[in-house]
């Protein structure tokens, strides 16, 4: 596991099993040099184990960055648990899963993800204090994607200010997943006036935006060729890479989605072709902030000027940017690096 190509100097690597439950999850600790490890608990239908640790290692060292860049009291970690196919969960399994996240005295905190939900984690609860996100009946703040959109908008925004675009009005946007935080974001965008081509897995949340926000969908193999002033992916990772970047009609890229350089010489190409790129981690921190909040405690105020910064860290990354021609991807590691003590 050390010579893995996605390990990163992680502090820990556990592999949770639970034969009653049928639990089998990896929890990755990547860095708590700025405070315990935040990250969600993503329940997915691996291709084989590698691929799921390949993902919790991945995963948690982007939180890391993030936490860092948001100037969270954090660090970075993950739990992904491995089902044979989708929703084959059990509140049991979740239960099996704090168990297993109470052994690690409080260095890793739990969040929803992709394929869980506060409900799920409110049975985690049940055997650790050490998760957030939950709902307000349980004692949470509820769904933190609103706010993940909401820093969005905000970010994009600054990135549209950064690259000379005007203001949200007559932006023209080309929306790439339109779930929870892609379609949040939609809407803000919408609200303020721009126009936006959209597209989506779903033909149902791809007509919905149609009828809603008055989008134009297209189908999810065109959405990268659209001319617009802006590109913003919003669904899995990876969608920034040597086969699409040449195909882009933009002058900028902001989204919500992790991980969207496929390696980090595609945000070297995206400089090279005069493209603005909003660095996934520094831009979607929103929920982050959010959960967060509810895990310090902080009032609603607090949240709100923590998410409203995010325009400020990302023009710190755009103007350091511009001063030593590097490309954005590596001016925000760099600062972050810094932040968690590696720079």
């Amino acid at each position: 596991m050390f010579h893995h190509p996605s390990f990163d100097d992680h502090e820990a690597v556990l592999h949770a099993r639970d034969a009653a439950s049928g639990l089998s999850a990896i929890i990755a600790i990547h860095n708590t040099a700025r405070g315990p490890a935040l990250g969600g608990c993503r329940v997915w239908t691996y291709v084989d184990d590698d691929a799921a640790l390949t993902d919790a290692l991945r995963l948690s060292r982007g939180m890391t960055y993030k936490a860092a860049m948001a100037d969270l009291p954090l660090g970075g970690g993950k739990s992904v648990v491995i089902v044979p196919a989708r929703g084959a969960t059990s509140p049991a399994m979740f239960e099996a899963l704090g168990q297993a996240i109470e052994t690690l005295s409080g260095r890793y905190i739990v969040a929803e993800d992709v394929g869980s939900s506060p409900s799920d984690l409110a049975h985690t609860r049940r055997h650790t204090h050490h998760v957030t996100g939950l709902d307000p009946k349980d004692g949470g703040r509820g769904d933190p994607s609103p706010t993940t959109a909401r820093g969005c908008y905000i970010g994009l925004l600054a990135t549209a200010r950064a690259a000379g675009l005007g203001p949200p009005s007559g932006l023209h946007v080309a929306v790439q997943g339109l779930g929870n935080v892609g379609y949040g974001l939609a809407r803000h965008l919408a609200e303020a006036g721009a126009r936006l081509t959209v597209t989506d897995i779903s033909l149902e949340r791809t007509t919905l935006a149609e009828r809603e926000l008055g989008a134009k969908g297209v189908p999810p193999e065109d959405i990268g060729l659209v001319e617009a002033d802006l590109f913003s992916p919003n669904a899995l990772g990876a969608t920034l890479n040597a086969t699409t970047i040449p195909a882009l009609k933009v002058r900028a890229v902001a989204g919500g989605a992790n991980n969207q350089l496929a390696t980090p010489d595609d945000g070297a190409a995206l400089a090279g072709r005069g493209i603005l790129y909003a660095p996934d981690y520094v831009l979607n921190a929103g929920g982050v902030i959010k959960m967060a909040g509810e895990y310090y405690g902080w009032d609603d105020a607090e949240v709100d000027r923590r998410v409203d910064a995010i325009a400020d860290r990302l023009d710190e990354v755009f103007e350091e940017a511009a001063r030593t021609a590097t490309p954005t991807h590596a001016v925000a590691d760099r600062l972050a690096e810094a932040r968690f003590g590696r720079g």
